[in-house]
This record gives structure tokens, C-alpha cells and sequence, in this order.
């Protein structure tokens, strides 16, 4: 061996304590260890930076404080001395829950040992606890993903078949039936195919999910988690593309109750509300301002939803939603309006909002209508 080899340095063959004790305190995942009694004496930088205490705020405490129950707590050190889940004393990848100091609790997965003393006995515990959160989510989205594709390849076909079918029941019902008829089963076949593109809309929310990598969730029981397909994560965008917000709207209802409470709604939702109490107010209305919807009754005492219509389409090309409480048509406004080119009928009064909102997005072009399939 030559004088430079033998002067040099020496390879380690013991890390000295010093080392693994820094190694375990800048650890990002949480480590802590308890003494016999369960009271915290150790916690290193992971656990401060996921449990959001401080070593002086919680060295002395009860290691319960990080667990939802005293009861979890026992489940981790009855695990501990058990075979089962890594041998006596040991558990490896034992998953649990812990909460943080603002009650929030998150899933994670503990490797740990019972700490003896020179003579074999207990004196407490040490181990280290990973967030699970992102794993699981991962997981999660890995088996969403394959749901989603099936769903929608085992969904989507036989729904399409169903809106087609509607479609022609449809056009049956309008050839065949009397007006009291057809205005029962018109609304009847709307909201058939309404559910059915809400199904259509929650299958292909999944593979958007899935691929996107991120959704949302809800409580469906207490403390039971359900993901959330039924709308889009709330972003507001300052282009209001899809609200409704900036819209002029003129509510025509003969009844002030019904006036005030639609006002309240859209002006909720952004928008500039007038309001009329019958045709010819409404009318005068149009002459001092410019709107970009009218939403009206349909029996009036003065001019009926036909007769506003029609004097609102001379003037110009204001799209007019219709809204009645009856099932019937007896003055046959719905059906002459229809006739006339009336695109949008809304029944059953009260207005639910959220299907006027959606009337109110189509008619105004802020979104398309759904696009009906093609029949025979």
C-alpha cells in the first residue's frame, strides 16, 4: 500500500449518530416517538410541517392529540404487537389517520417499532408516518379512468338509442295528440331527454376527470366520501361566458310576487332586471330601453304571451321565453306562438331557476341547446 493511500482518509463504516439523527429531523415525511405513558418526546421538521404544530407546542403531549380517537391510537400499537402486520414490536406500511391541528384528517401510512430497554422492557415507540393523500388519489384516478372508458362505452350507446326514440315519440305526439295532450307529453318527453343528457353529462365528466388528473368530492354519509361528477370545478371567469351575468332581462307576469321573486333570481346571478305586470307596460318598457330577453306569462288580462310575442318579433328580434302554470293550452297561445317561430316554453310555474337559467343561456346564444339527433 503506498504512503498516499495510507495517509488518506478512511472509508465509514459506521454512520456516526450525529448524521442519522440530522437525516431523520429534515425528513419530510413525520416522525415521532413516544414514551411508555404515550407522551410525545420526539418530532422532527416533517411532522411540524404536516400536523402544523411546533415541537414546543406539543413535546409533553399525548400522542392522541394526533389521531382522530384515543381508540385509532390503540389500533396503531396493537398493530405494533401483533404478527401480523410486520412481526412483534414492528408494522411496516400500517395505513391510519392523523388530524392536524386544525381538525383536518388525512390518511397516511405508518413503519414503526416499540423501543426496549436494556432488559427487554417496553419504554415507547418511534415511527415514521407518510401523507398518503396523493398516492391514494392517484390510485383513485387510475381506477376512475377505467370506469369512466367502460361507462361510457356501455353508457353512451344505449342513451343515444333512447334520445332517438324520444325523438320520434316526439314527432308522433305532435301529429296525433290534442293541444291539453300534447302540452302533458311535451313536457313529459323534455324531461325524459333532459335526464338523459344529465346521465350522458356525468359519464363524460368522468373521463374528463380522469384525464385531467384532478376532481372533486362531498360527503354522501358522515365521514363517507363520494366524488363529485355533477359539475365542474367553480372558476370564476371574468368573461361570464357561460352566466349570466350583464344580461338586461324584462320579466312580464301579471302576478307581483312572481315579478319579484324571477327579479331576485337573475339579478342574483347578474343581471339587469325590469318588470312588468302586464303586455302593454311591457311594451312600453321596450320603447325606453333595449333588452336582450323577455321572459313571460302567458295568460295576461290584457295581451296574452301570444299577442306580446308577436308584437315583440315586429319590433325586432328580442328572443321571448314563455312561462305558464297549466297543463293545458286553452287559447291555444303556446301552440300559435310555436307556430310563429317560439322557441322556448317553460311549464309548471314556479320557475325552477335552474332550468330558466339554462333557457335564458340558450335563447340569448351564451350556449348552445343540445343537439338533438337525427331521426328516420
Amino acid at each position: 500500500m503506498s504512503a498516499a493511500n495510507a495517509d488518506g482518509p478512511k472509508p465509514l463504516k459506521v454512520l456516526p449518530p450525529s448524521y442519522l439523527e440530522r437525516l431523520v429531523e429534515s425528513s419530510s415525511d413525520i416522525v415521532v416517538a413516544v414514551d411508555r405513558k404515550g407522551s410525545i418526546i420526539y418530532y422532527n421538521d416533517g411532522a411540524e410541517r404536516n400536523l402544523g404544530y411546533s415541537a414546543a407546542e406539543i413535546l409533553g403531549k399525548h400522542v392522541e392529540l394526533l389521531y382522530p380517537s384515543l381508540d385509532e391510537a390503540h389500533r396503531v400499537m396493537e398493530a405494533m404487537r401483533s404478527e401480523d402486520f410486520g412481526g412483534p414490536g414492528h408494522v411496516k406500511n400500517f395505513e391510519t389517520r392523523f388530524i392536524n391541528r386544525w381538525k383536518e384528517e388525512f390518511p397516511v401510512a405508518i413503519s414503526g417499532s416499540i423501543l426496549h430497554d436494556d432488559n427487554g422492557l417496553d419504554i415507547g415507540s418511534i415511527g415514521f408516518a407518510k401523507d398518503i393523500r396523493d398516492i391514494q388519489k392517484k390510485d383513485r384516478l387510475a381506477t376512475l379512468g377505467e370506469v369512466a372508458v367502460a361507462l361510457c362505452h356501455e353508457i353512451n350507446s344505449p342513451l343515444e338509442v333512447i334520445l332517438n326514440e324520444v325523438e320520434l315519440i316526439h314527432g308522433f305526439v305532435r301529429k296525433r295528440a290534442t293541444d291539453a295532450e300534447a302540452i302533458v307529453e311535451e313536457e313529459r318527453i323534455d324531461a325524459i331527454r333532459r335526464e338523459v343528457l344529465t346521465i350522458q353529462a356525468i359519464v363524460n365528466r368522468l373521463v374528463v376527470m380522469s384525464q385531467e388528473g384532478h376532481y372533486g368530492t362531498r360527503e354522501y354519509l358522515k365521514g363517507q366520501q363520494m366524488t363529485d361528477v355533477h359539475r365542474e370545478p367553480l372558476v370564476r371567469d371574468a368573461s361570464a361566458a357561460e352566466g349570466l351575468a350583464g344580461l338586461v332581462v324584462l320579466v312580464v307576469d301579471d302576478d307581483l310576487g312572481v315579478c319579484r321573486s324571477l327579479r331576485d333570481v337573475l339579478v342574483e346571478e347578474g343581471c339587469e332586471v325590469h318588470v312588468a305586470t302586464d303586455g302593454l307596460r311591457a311594451l312600453e318598457t321596450l320603447e325606453s330601453i333595449t333588452v336582450d330577453i323577455v321572459v313571460s306569462d302567458v295568460v295576461m288580462p290584457d295581451l296574452d304571451g301570444y299577442e306580446l310575442f308577436m308584437e315583440i318579433r315586429r319590433r325586432g328580434s328580442i328572443p321571448v321565453i314563455l312561462m305558464t302554470g297549466y297543463y293545458y293550452d286553452r287559447d291555444h297561445v303556446i301552440k300559435r306562438s310555436r307556430l310563429e317561430g317560439l322557441e322556448s316554453v317553460i311549464f309548471k310555474k314556479p320557475v325552477d331557476p335552474a332550468r330558466l337559467k339554462d333557457k335564458i343561456l340558450e335563447q340569448t346564444g351564451r350556449r348552445k341547446p343540445p343537439t338533438k339527433p337525427p331521426t328516420d
